[in-house]
């Protein structure tokens, strides 16, 4: 059974910084692909980062860029997202997911999803 648990949200003042946990059970890193969205309230959900670590790559949405970082730990089969600098803006539900064909930003791609977190950036 595929399982991924996000941990690490909550509220954070603007400006700051926080890391997101995945942990992906069930499945290998090494043999999937792993993402992470979020999704404002009012809003459609949206691909910010990509991890393949199969062959090293990562996938960046340009609203991230220079903020956001994405890495993983296959000892743990855990992927994280630092986020950095972080704006009322990034207010958010944020879910991992994965897929076992190549990254994309776009969230109707990935098959298994985790329950998300909630970030708050609030002062």
């Amino acid at each position: 059974q595929v399982q991924l648990a996000e941990s690490g949200g909550g509220l954070v003042q603007p400006g700051g910084s926080l890391r997101l946990s995945c942990a992906v059970s069930g499945i290998s890193l090494k043999h999937y692909v792993i993402g992470w969205f979020r999704q404002a309230p009012g809003k459609g959900r949206e691909g910010l980062l990509c991890l393949d670590s199969r062959i090293s790559d990562t996938l960046y949405a340009d609203s991230v860029k220079g903020r956001f970082t994405i890495s993983g730990d296959n000892a743990k089969n855990t992927v994280y997202l630092q986020m950095n600098s972080l704006k009322t803006e990034d207010t958010a539900v944020y879910y991992c997911a994965a897929d076992i064909s190549g990254c994309s930003l776009d969230w109707g791609y990935m098959a298994y999803w985790g329950q998300g977190t909630q970030v708050t950036v609030s002062s």
